[in-house]
């Protein structure tokens, strides 16, 4: 399995990737609407024998009152039905994780399943006095809301709501 960075000719099959995955368009479009309008922009997908199987995003979210914050977020991650429990998520993740921290990301929040994520070091966002405007409007759980610190002592003395792109609205 190859993982690399999106390419312009990666993008039906991306698309396609999400509809699968997921039970509306909604993915598959807010990864329309975040592509070519956030800096820095991640998104890496899995191939197998060419064929795109994966695809993981991260982009940029604020932590208002901390402009030195560099958090991104890991959102939409999604991988074709056939192909999912194989590891394919593991490593899109993993490389991910790797390249935020190249790109100069403090750390990474993610909204999502707590055991599948705490694997890759994530902890609930909470113990880090940081929470999501997901969590605090009911939508989603407080344990689901979780945060990796990719350079040490990098969330020191922050506290807040982060805030996602303006595209994530339109969930």
């Amino acid at each position: 399995m190859l993982i690399r960075n999106e390419t312009p000719a990666d993008e039906a099959a991306i698309r396609a990737v999400n509809l699968a995955a997921f039970d509306t368009l909604a993915e598959a479009d807010l990864v329309e609407r975040l592509r070519g309008h956030t800096f820095p922009y991640l998104s890496l997908v899995a191939a197998k024998k060419g064929l795109i199987v994966g695809h993981v995003m991260f982009t940029p979210v604020r932590l208002p009152g901390h402009p030195r914050a560099r958090i991104l977020g890991l959102a939409p991650m999604a991988v074709l039905p056939d192909y999912q429990h194989c590891g394919v998520g593991s490593a899109l993740i993993e490389e991910g994780l790797m390249q935020a921290r190249t790109l100069g990301a403090g750390a990474v929040v993610v909204l999502g399943h707590p055991h599948y994520y705490s694997r890759f070091g994530f902890d609930p966002a909470s113990q880090h006095a940081i929470d999501c405007e997901y969590v605090k409007s009911g939508e989603a759980p407080e344990a689901a809301f979780m945060i990796i610190e990719l350079v040490p002592g990098h969330l020191i003395g922050m506290a807040g709501t982060v805030q996602y792109h303006a595209a994530f609205a339109e969930l």
